[in-house]
């Protein structure tokens, strides 16, 4: 699983000041974790077990479409086939069938495009016909319909719940986030996201599962909006209207990632304000109503889904980290705001374990040490309901 993106670098940002609707909580909330290392790649019959005990309903996971890991391991001759050769679901299948195993669904986020699909430009860059990954989304919303049989003879878990790349916004994801056209900077990566979308959206619908439930976004919380800075990227209403102008739709939810900027902020605080007095670029929890008065204005009433919520603790983070109780409290809070919004169905929190340090990088949000004992969040995300 990687790190989280510096949030150093990405804390620009302004306020917002829209508090949670006093309206009735959503009926439909679910939990979750998404921890890609521990239960993607990790020892499932040791993971689920402690999921289980957490009461996890969800688990997010990347299926990556191409690149290391990757489903298509060359180009398919029969790409919407999810039984062509070319493609290695066995992984993915183990997690599925572990998921249900211990009472578990699963979210797969699409991710990451094949070196034949866009001239080996990147895993991070768009797909040159966006009908591949419609074929490739087709095969994995069928392999994982519930109707398909397996190798062995069983037939796979149905997931219901997917998502359409991650964090677009973010160059790490998708790249390039800007091009200059006649001398003015174009927000790209939402052209080529709306693209991704609408493969995911259409491939996925190709079941006709009405079940099934796609979100588009995926978006992270933070960008800077500057096509020459040395790393530009695309704050979260920017980024929605651009994908909503590019012709993105068909989606049943917008996901998004709120997370904090500043190791002082509760999950209640606004982001602060930008520069000489600019409201805030940045949606966190303090402000997700901003994100949700647009997501209406443009998409009317859509379902929001946080995939990915987190705070790194100290130790072992000395910079963004919070102390254990305050980590213990904030994620109680937290759920607590989506459990009172009529619009959230869906709160996934961002490491079961601290990933491990390496050169000073690394996440710390788990609800376990890099050691495996038990944070007071652990706890915490027990308690949830």
């Amino acid at each position: 699983m990687r790190s989280r993106v510096a949030l150093a670098a990405a804390a620009l940002c302004a306020v917002a000041l829209l508090a949670v609707p006093a309206a009735s909580a959503s009926r439909y909330l679910q939990r979750g974790i998404f921890d890609d290392a521990q239960i993607h790649y990790g020892n499932p019959d040791q993971v689920f077990p402690v999921l289980k005990q957490l009461k996890t309903q969800l688990i997010r996971i990347n299926l990556v479409w191409g690149g290391a890991n990757g489903v298509a391991r060359r180009r398919p001759a029969r790409p919407a086939d999810p039984a062509d050769p070319a493609y290695d679901w066995s992984a993915y299948d183990r997690t599925v069938n572990y998921a249900q195993q211990y009472g578990m669904r699963v979210v797969f986020s699409i991710i990451g495009t094949p070196p034949w699909a866009n001239a080996a430009a990147g895993v991070n860059v768009v797909p040159r016909n966006p009908l591949d990954l419609q074929r490739f989304a087709a095969a994995a919303a069928t392999r994982y319909s519930g109707r398909y049989k397996a190798p062995d003879g069983r037939t796979l878990p149905a997931v219901r719940h997917w998502l359409a790349w991650n964090e677009p916004n973010n160059p790490i994801f998708l790249r390039p986030q800007f091009r200059i056209v006649r001398g003015k900077a174009v927000m790209q990566a939402a052209i080529d996201y709306a693209k991704i979308c609408n493969a995911v959206v259409k491939g996925v619908r190709t079941t006709s599962i009405g079940a099934m439930k796609v979100a588009c976004g995926v978006t992270g919380p933070r960008g800077n909006n500057n096509p020459r800075s040395p790393r530009p990227s695309t704050s979260p209403l920017a980024f929605l209207r651009a994908m909503y102008r590019a012709g993105a739709t068909g989606f049943d939810a917008y996901a998004h990632h709120p997370y904090y900027g500043k190791r002082q902020e509760t999950p209640s605080t606004p982001p602060p304000q930008g520069t000489r007095g600019q409201p805030a670029t940045a949606i966190t929890l303090g402000n997700i109503n901003v994100l949700v008065k647009e997501l209406t204005r443009l998409y009317g009433n859509k379902r929001l889904w946080i995939t990915e919520y987190g705070y790194q603790t100290n130790p072992p983070d000395r910079l963004f980290g919070v102390t254990f109780a305050q980590q213990s409290r904030y994620l109680t809070q937290a759920y607590g705001i989506a459990r009172k919004h009529p619009r959230i169905d869906m709160f996934l929190w961002f490491l079961l374990r601290d990933e491990k340090r390496v050169a000073g990088d690394g996440w710390e949000s788990g609800l376990l040490t890099a050691t495996g004992a038990k944070k007071p969040s652990f706890a915490a995300f027990q308690r949830l309901r």
